[in-house]
């Protein structure tokens, strides 16, 4: 019996007869299907002649041998899929028989071993030898032949572990995900030469207990906080992005500098208090205050404690505070909050170059203590490799040298033109020059018309203000301050000029009726001083939930 092959119309598959009305669509497959036949069966190709006719024809010694060449491919091919499709098989019963025999094993404390004392993750470090118990949260997860290592965080540090035998055959283990919780139980081991883990040591779980399963598909922790993933979304889920060595990272220096800056202020006798946060009156110009109706009265969310901190003086000396400030700024630019964390302090009986050294030495030691920190120190040097800690003195830099330099390198104000005298020097600029010197800078001495009414003109020049602005290199300016007017007169004189009533400050102006003295003060955003430590592009990044314009959430 003949086979009919017909490539225009015919079909390659075992439903087809290769009949004339079922024709294949190829030789090699009629030859395929005919290969257990005794005997080669005949084949007609369809063709089309336009002077003879269209037919069937005996197909061509050459059409036949490439047909039998294609039929011995298509025979391995079978084979081949014969193969995979049993060692598939046999595969799924060896995961179903390893599935069953993970739900027989039962995960059990053994009562013979050391009873395990409680750690923290960091504390292991210095546990070698010992049994202890830790809970925390999986921060990764690897699942090996006979082993699953987990690296578990706490938030006091991350600890490499080890489950093996029945612990990582066990069912109960192929449910864990990232992000579950779980109280581990086992030995801490010192790792051997050349291997590297977290504090030098793994440990060695012969128990443990799930505390809460974190979910697995498209809920799974990695979907929620995708790598790369756009910033607002990151920021939506910001709760779940602190989780992550980066952040938390930098959240830990943060306590640290507020940590050292604290003992700082304790080492220069330097009182704290908290002011309030609801205000009357403005610090820093009224366009960006928040406001809020208080009992059928305006009130605002406070700029700054500075007033406040002045109040202080006469009675509890030299004094400041660390809270939160607010600045209804429509500015997205990456040095800027809605709400930061401002350390400010105001100083009593001193002069301008006081005020500088004191700054000067805040720095610098705060910084020195923070790098000394066993945990802050470390990740600073993780999250800015070539951060170098600023040494004394400072450069000293006048504004009007600053406009100077600005104009010899042809670096140009915010209309494009060149600087001249009362010019605010803006954001770009005082970048620009100040990566450009490369030094943590003091420029002082601003004109009087774009500082704030309370700051002191200076003695020798009443053009300008005996005013600061610290600088550094990679972030700009991190401190602003100040010696403030000691006199009545000239501080109602500033009301005046920025249109501000002094009713409302009466309280303000009595520290200059009843006995006034030389005093400054500075304010220091928490935030800045953090993206330049630890080498963050925006502010936002140092904020545990960055408020801005837009994003009051979550």
């Amino acid at each position: 019996m003949p086979f009919y092959i017909d490539e225009s119309v015919g079909v390659d598959d075992v439903s087809v007869s290769g009949s004339e009305q079922q024709p294949f669509k190829s030789a090699a497959y009629a030859l395929f299907t005919a290969r257990e036949s005794s005997e080669e069966p005949k084949l007609l190709v369809f063709k089309r002649d336009p002077e003879n006719g269209d037919g069937f024809v005996e197909i061509s010694a050459s059409a036949l041998k490439k047909a039998r060449k294609g039929s011995e491919g298509l025979v391995k091919k079978q084979a081949k899929q014969i193969e995979q499709e049993r060692r598939k098989q046999e595969q799924e019963e060896k995961e179903a028989a390893r599935k069953l025999e993970a739900l027989n094993i039962r995960i059990e404390q053994d009562t013979s071993l050391p009873e395990a004392r409680k750690y923290k993750v960091a504390k292991t470090y210095e546990a070698a030898g010992e049994r202890v118990k830790v809970s925390g949260w999986i921060h990764r997860l690897r699942s090996g032949k006979n082993h699953v290592f987990v690296v578990l965080r706490d938030g006091s540090g991350y600890l490499q572990a080890v489950l093996t035998g029945d612990l990582a055959l066990a069912h109960q283990t192929s449910t864990l995900t990232l992000e579950s919780t779980v109280t581990l139980y086992g030995t801490i081991s010192k790792l051997p030469e050349g291997k590297v883990a977290p504090g030098g040591v793994e440990l060695l779980v012969d128990f443990y207990e799930i505390v809460a399963l974190a979910p697995s598909g498209e809920d799974a922790f990695t979907n929620k906080i995708a790598e790369g993933a756009d910033p607002s979304l990151l920021l939506d889920q910001r709760h779940l992005a602190l989780r992550g060595e980066t952040l938390s990272g930098v959240m830990k220096v943060r306590a640290a500098f507020l940590r050292s800056i604290r003992r700082f202020y304790d080492e220069e006798a330097i009182l704290e208090v908290t002011p309030p946060c609801m205000v009357q009156t403005q610090v820093e110009g009224g366009s960006t205050l928040f406001k809020l109706g208080y009992y059928g009265e305006e009130a605002f969310l406070t700029q700054s404690s500075q007033l406040y901190l002045e109040t202080c003086l006469a009675s509890l000396g030299d004094v400041y505070c660390i809270q939160e400030s607010f600045r209804a700024e429509k500015s997205h630019t990456r040095r800027h909050l809605s709400e930061y964390t401002h350390i400010e302090a105001e100083l009593c009986f001193l002069n301008f170059d006081d005020l500088l050294g004191h700054l000067e030495r805040l720095i610098t030691k705060t910084i020195k203590y923070v790098l000394e920190d066993p945990v802050a120190g470390p990740l600073v040097k993780q999250l800015n490799p070539s951060f170098e800690a600023p040494t004394m003195p400072f450069m000293r830099l006048e504004y009007k040298d600053a406009i100077t330099w600005l104009n010899e390198h042809d670096i140009k104000n915010e209309e494009g033109e060149t600087f001249k005298f009362g010019d605010d020097i803006a954001e770009a600029a005082e970048r620009k020059m100040t990566d450009t010197i490369g030094l943590p800078i003091f420029l002082t001495k601003f004109p009087v018309e774009i500082k704030s009414f309370y700051m002191k003109r200076c003695p020798d020049d009443e053009r300008v203000t005996e005013s600061v602005d610290v600088l550094m290199p990679n972030v700009g300016e991190i401190t602003g301050g100040s010696m403030r007017i000691e006199s009545t007169e000239e501080l109602m004189a500033g009301f005046a000029r920025e249109g501000i009533s002094a009713d409302p400050y009466y309280w303000f102006v009595d520290q200059r009726k009843y006995g006034s003295c030389p005093h400054g003060g500075y304010g220091i955003g928490t935030e800045r001083i953090l993206a330049w430590l630890c080498d963050r592009y925006t502010v936002r990044d140092c904020s545990l939930y960055p408020r801005f314009t837009g994003r009051c959430k979550p």
